[in-house]
């Protein structure tokens, strides 16, 4: 009859005795020591000194059993909160294999020897052994080993008894093989432990940010949130941040005494820079540890007094900001012990993320401060940059012609109309183009007299020059064939009466040269940009936004448009952009294509921009005046700068002026003209007439270089 192993095992699990009985009989010590060994592969939790002497007895004289054992110890001294009991463990290891009767555990933190168990006495042997860092033996058979790190920093130590007699040198020998084998072990725990220390030293950090600045723009907010961290960091009963006030050179609380209770309200608490220890942190700069305040000279008793607070312990740590001390972080008062090392290391790197904190909620505050002063400056400008309506309303009673003769044509002259009508021709070219199904004309008049009003009285670039360019893009979109969409012919009148708004008469070099605030602003195209950003504000305002009743999309695309055509009109930009647009128009124009739509609106904002070239001789000639008055203008407040002008920009240069005209029409004006009469025929007198004032340029320019040769002839002959 075979009998199975689940029914041996359930007849030894009922008669316990009969197992008893076979094991005395007929099993040795050897294969019950194994059995032991194999019973206690992990190591016990008990921590008497007798019962974990007694196991490595066992354990160790099994030697099948002893690598896996000291392995298993390696294995439970890398794993956190283990420190203790590894060590205790180590020690009676140390003393089964020393024979020894007894064991003690003591870890060294702060300087200081702390028994692993409160039963355990510091001997003089141990205290010696972690002093001098060496072996210690003694004749009343005790014998104390210092477990040292790589750096020779006393991690702990452990001592062995033995009644019987004072431990051999051959004993002691073994016993520094143990000694090095527990101080690899603490110096692993350390490791990990430290390593552990980190990761939720950094967890805590993440979530102290993250809080931080979820309420940056309160700073009561943040300085509670601080403390309440702070208090957590180090388990403090109370903690304070005091600001510095660098003006009265004083340090102020809004918030002290952070865990003084809900019940208790707000203080504010201010004191000289220097007084007390928080002063003397402030000033100094460096972090305080006090264990007694009230042995300490520097400790102030006022804050005591006031608060009813009785301090014992401190830990002040600077806050710091560009090696500027802007604050201290006190935490009073330990719920448990004193301040460690450990505690003053964390909190040091918690007074970074809370200077960081407090240095953003400052930054916050200002730029709050300066968003509502932008405000407040915006509503004002608002008010007196819109027309008011003694000024737009008289224009509504003014009917709107039927027709205007020789509107339609390129060399009409703005100067044959007076500055009180131009807004009528505006409204009636803008009525031409887009009709007023879809635009409020009291918003036409309104916004059209408030561009106006935002044009600055320089020579050139005012309110006269933008009614001309909007002109010369009527006549375009007028005459020409295009197949531009309605929006985009709309983006492109707008955006040429809005296209030099704000113009100071200066160039974008000069703007950047002089570090205007413009040019911080707008790094490329200054003034294009700027002249955008007026026409968007203008547009925002109530009752000026001529565009309200366009849909969403349309409203998007007429606004991108502007921007566009607006920044064409920098001259480097069509630069830029001709020869490839050049290319293009060999090739033939895809009006279904997008980017070659674009690229002829830049090109007809700068056929138009230049508008002043392809009019008549006098009325291009006055052009010519007042544009020169204003580079000349620049060139004088170059002067004053201690520049040296461009030659267009020198008044002392005048007799040249013909010969830069020729240049500039040859070199800008007629490559874009010609460029853009490819796509446009119909508008081909603005190359007709532009070659005319070239002829008159040139020559005149002949009779100035002729002038200047006779001149010189003159002089060499008198010399």
């Amino acid at each position: 009859m075979v009998v199975s192993e689940e029914e041996v095992t359930e007849y030894l699990r009922s008669n316990p005795r009969f197992l008893d009985h076979f094991v005395q009989t007929y099993v040795d010590a050897t294969t019950l020591q194994t059995w032991i060994g194999r019973k206690h592969a992990i190591l016990p939790q008990e921590s008497h000194d007798l019962d974990l002497i007694k196991f490595w007895k066992a354990a160790l004289a099994s030697s099948e059993y002893q690598c896996a054992l000291i392995s298993e110890l390696m294995n439970v001294a890398s794993k956190p909160k283990t420190l203790s009991r590894t060590l205790l463990h180590l020690a009676a290891c140390a003393a089964a294999t020393l024979d020894a009767d007894n064991c003690s555990a003591f870890l060294c933190v702060d300087d200081c020897l702390i028994s692993v168990r409160p039963e355990d006495i510091i001997s003089e042997e141990a205290s010696l052994a972690a002093r001098e860092c060496r072996l210690v033996s003694s004749e009343s058979g005790v014998l104390a080993l210092p477990l040292l790190s790589s750096d020779r920093t006393v991690l702990g130590v452990v001592e062995l008894q033995r009644r019987a007699g004072p431990f051999s040198a051959s004993d002691e020998r073994t016993a520094v093989g143990w000694m090095l084998l527990g101080s690899w072990l603490l110096m692993v725990h350390s490791q990990q432990e430290d390593l552990l220390k980190q990761k939720r030293l950094q967890e805590f950090l993440l979530s102290v940010t993250k809080s931080l600045f979820e309420e940056m723009a309160c700073m009561d907010k943040v300085i509670a949130k601080s403390m309440e961290f702070a208090q957590h960091l180090v388990d403090a009963d109370r903690a304070s941040l005091f600001l510095v006030d660098s003006k009265r050179q004083e340090l102020y609380a809004r918030l002290f005494d952070a865990g003084s209770g809900p019940d208790t309200p707000p203080q504010e608490i201010r004191f000289p820079v220097g007084r007390g220890l928080a002063g003397h942190v402030a000033l100094t700069g460096l972090p305080l540890h006090v264990r007694d305040a009230y042995q300490d000279p520097r400790f102030n008793r006022d804050i005591d007094s006031r608060t009813g607070y009785r301090t014992r312990s401190l830990l002040c740590m600077p806050v710091t900001i560009q090696s500027s001390v802007i604050g201290v972080v006190q935490m009073v008062n330990k719920r448990n012990g004193d301040f460690t090392r450990a505690d003053e290391e964390a909190f040091e790197m918690f007074a970074i993320y809370c200077g960081l904190a407090i240095y953003c909620a400052r930054l916050y505050d200002k730029l709050k401060h300066s968003e509502t002063k932008y405000r407040v400056a915006m509503e004002l400008l608002s008010y007196h940059s819109a027309s008011p309506p003694e000024e737009w309303q008289p224009q509504l009673a003014r009917p709107i012609p039927d027709c205007i003769e020789g509107l339609n044509k390129l060399t009409f002259s703005p100067w044959t109309i007076k500055d009180e009508d131009k807004p009528l021709y505006v409204i009636f070219m803008f009525r031409d183009l887009f009709g007023l199904s879809k635009f409020a004309l009291d918003d036409l008049y309104r916004f059209t007299l408030t561009i106006r009003k935002n044009y600055r009285p320089v020579p050139y670039h005012n309110w006269s020059h933008a009614f001309s360019v909007s002109h010369a893009s009527y006549v375009l979109l007028r005459t020409a064939e295009h197949k531009f969409s309605s929006t985009e012919c709309l983006a492109m009148f707008v955006g040429c009466l809005c296209h030099d708004l704000d113009h100071r008469g200066k160039t974008n070099k000069f703007m950047v040269e002089s570090a205007s605030p413009l040019a911080a602003v707008y790094s490329t195209s200054t003034m294009e940009h700027h002249h955008f950003n007026q026409t968007v504000s203008i547009l925002q305002q109530d009752g000026l936004n001529i565009l309200k009743n366009l849909a969403p999309s349309e409203y998007r695309e007429v606004l991108s448009n502007i921007k566009h055509c607006i920044l064409a009109t920098d001259l480097a930009r069509h630069f830029e952009a001709m020869h490839g647009l050049a290319a293009t128009v060999e090739d033939g124009i895809d009006w279904d294509n997008e980017e070659h739509r674009l690229g002829v609106m830049a090109l007809s904002m700068t056929a138009a921009d230049l508008c002043s070239m392809y009019k008549d001789w006098d009325t291009h000639l006055k052009y010519v005046e007042v544009i020169m008055e204003e580079f000349w203008q620049q060139g004088d407040e170059e002067k004053g700068r201690g520049l040296v002008p461009l030659a267009l920009m020198d008044r002392l240069r005048a007799d040249e002026l013909p010969a830069q005209q020729v240049g500039f029409i040859k070199g800008v004006c007629l490559p874009c003209y010609e460029l853009i009469v490819k796509i446009f025929p119909e508008i081909q007198p603005m190359v007709d007439v532009a070659r005319m004032n070239l002829e008159r340029w040139s020559q005149l320019a002949d009779h100035e270089k002729e002038k200047k040769s006779k001149l010189e002839l003159e002089f060499s002959s008198s010399t």
